[in-house]
């Protein structure tokens, strides 16, 4: 079977799910619009916004959030189509307000099964996490031991494969906890693993 028609069923699998019972009307962003599969750097971010990806049905994208992952995109020097995006929760996780709310553990758990399978079909040679709670749900995949704060732009080696904890780009984060500058240094740092690495976008050989 192709990672294709694979991931057509993974897809299809997200779209039917009714596990979590705040996800009716919620969207559930896993498609082609996440990236190319045969991307070998995948990004791990927490959930899909409200003004973001439940909008828009791409991951990081419509938002502010999403603008400030395209500077830092730009700083890697990676384009958004040559990376695969997909978030440790496929729906918005909103509260009684109407705003975006952290996900919570019974819905980070029962979206750990695709997050666990869209790693294996894609398999890319470096997965960074964006974010405390993208970290967290990766070691419910295999356990890496790592923590935000103290190993921020570490390279760890995980499930088969490298994995890099990075800072999320919401200006919330960008505002309390790590700002651009520091951010952009980040993303400087994991451009010099995956050169060091040779791991170029496709289509890029050098």
């Amino acid at each position: 079977m192709s990672a294709t028609a694979d991931f057509g069923r993974l897809a299809a699998a997200a779209q039917a799910c009714t596990l979590c019972a705040g996800a009716d009307g919620r969207r559930r962003v896993l498609s082609e619009a996440n990236g190319p599969l045969d991307s070998p750097l995948l990004f791990v971010a927490e959930a899909p916004g409200r003004d973001g990806a439940d909008r828009t049905g791409v991951p990081l994208y419509g938002d502010r959030t999403g603008d400030n992952y395209a500077r830092l995109l730009a700083v890697l020097g990676w384009r958004r189509e040559q990376v695969f995006i997909t978030n440790a929760v496929l729906c918005n996780p909103r509260g009684p307000d109407g705003r975006n709310r952290p996900p919570k553990v019974g819905e980070q758990r029962n979206c750990a099964p695709f997050l666990r399978a869209t790693i294996d079909v894609v398999n890319p040679r470096y997965v960074v996490s964006l974010g405390r709670v993208a970290l967290e749900a990766l070691g419910g995949i295999e356990a890496h031991g790592l923590e935000l704060r103290r190993d921020v732009g570490r390279r760890a080696a995980w499930y088969g494969r490298a994995l890099v904890p990075l800072y999320h780009p919401s200006p919330r984060v960008l505002a309390s906890h790590r700002d651009m500058a520091a951010q952009e240094g980040d993303y400087r740092r994991l451009a010099a693993y995956l050169c060091a690495d040779g791991v170029y976008p496709p289509g890029e050989t050098s």
